[in-house]
């Protein structure tokens, strides 16, 4: 990230619209839209053998989950969708894509009230990593997607001359795309976006532990896109098993290893391809005659980046004596000047996402046996901060 664009704690009033400055925050508004109340307070986690991060909001007994039948339902109506060929023109994959790229342009504000609500995520993060990033990238296959269309001509072997050869990329099928809580407007809606470009039919199940966002793709996604070929199952730990023993034509997923070994195995029952993106570790290496306060912003930026719950932070940073007191000190420096000396107030930090992983990461820091150089505020569970 180039040190220029090092997020700074506040920007210019005037570089903030006015709309933005003025926006509420609105963490129970899509819930409500999507006829249930999302809790106050993120239940207690309940870890299970398949590894899922917490149970949803549906699996309490009172609470409305997505049934077998419902999901039975949708897996016959994406398989029908694809065998009559509707998704296989360009004009419809084009139309779908150009949908996605209005429904973030008109959705925008929703989208950063959800992750608001869910992440405790900035504004000016929303807007970064989970809308113009999806904007980034329905533009570039809006570009391509004609020429990645043509056949391929490829040589034809002298035994079977005088016949021509080409390749012919089909589409596979009928997809099931796991998203992941961390990102979880971006990563649910990236992974789609080659899928639609290949003409495939998608089933979309967010992740149950950011809720607002979830509701917020099960009211718009149907809204902006062909509702037989795309459909969004909401749910926990009930319907994610349920929708892995069904057999897919591809199962894409995003998130950590223990849930991938789960779908992996699920998989395999089919012998289904699968894509998995996992996160792994990230270290930062800091010699002598680097830039250090350039150095220093670009290790912060990647940390600090939703509250660091992303797969590409630095873990750890590898640092040669002979600058390390001068890393330490612009570490210093660069967090009073972009959060403060509270970060807890400031505006442009988000949040942990529920109280479980807020609990394991102050662990790790009561834990470590490590000194804390600088600390601009302390623990809250309460806000998760």
């Amino acid at each position: 990230i180039p040190a220029s664009t090092a997020a700074p704690a506040q920007l210019p009033a005037a570089a903030v619209p006015p709309r933005a400055r003025a926006m509420a925050v609105k963490d129970l508004a899509h819930a409500r839209e999507c006829g249930e109340l999302a809790p106050k307070e993120v239940e207690e986690a309940r870890p299970t053998e398949q590894g899922f991060a917490k149970a949803h909001v549906h699996d309490s007994p009172e609470a409305r989950r997505t049934s077998d039948t419902e999901i039975d339902k949708a897996y016959a109506t994406l398989q029908a969708t694809f065998r009559s060929g509707r998704t296989k023109p360009l004009e419809w994959r084009l139309a779908q894509l150009r949908a996605l790229r209005k429904m973030c342009e008109e959705h925008s504000d929703d989208v950063a009230a959800a992750l608001k609500g869910d992440l405790g995520r900035p504004r000016m993060e929303a807007v970064l990593g989970d809308v113009a990033a999806i904007l980034g990238e329905v533009d570039y296959a809006i570009a391509n997607l004609k020429s990645w269309m043509k056949p391929e001509k490829v040589t034809t072997p002298a035994t079977q001359q005088p016949a021509s050869s080409a390749i012919v990329r089909e589409p596979k099928g009928v997809v099931l795309q796991l998203a992941p809580w961390n990102f979880p407007m971006n990563l649910a809606i990236a992974p789609l976006i080659p899928a639609l470009c290949a003409g495939n039919c998608v089933l979309v199940k967010p992740s149950e532990v950011s809720p607002n966002t979830e509701c917020l793709l099960a009211r718009l996604l149907p809204q902006y896109l062909d509702t037989e070929a795309v459909i969004v199952i909401t749910g926990g730990v009930a319907e994610s098993s349920k929708l892995l023993a069904l057999r897919w034509d591809h199962i894409m997923y995003t998130g950590n290893g223990a849930v991938a070994r789960h779908v992996a195995r699920a998989a395999a029952e089919h012998l289904t391809p699968l894509t998995l993106e996992l996160g792994g570790k990230s270290p930062t290496l800091v010699l002598p005659g680097a830039n250090i306060p350039v150095a220093v912003k670009r290790i912060m930026a990647g940390k600090f980046f939703n509250c660091g719950q992303i797969c590409v932070a630095p873990d750890y940073a590898l640092v040669h004596k002979d600058v390390l007191p001068e890393v330490v000190a612009e570490f210093k420096r660069s967090l009073k000047e972009w959060y403060g000396d509270d970060a807890g107030a400031s505006d442009s930090y988000s949040r942990i996402v529920n109280e479980r992983h807020f609990d394991r990461v102050n662990s790790l820091l009561e834990t470590s046996g490590g000194t804390v150089l600088a600390q601009h505020g302390k623990p809250d569970r309460a806000s998760k901060f």
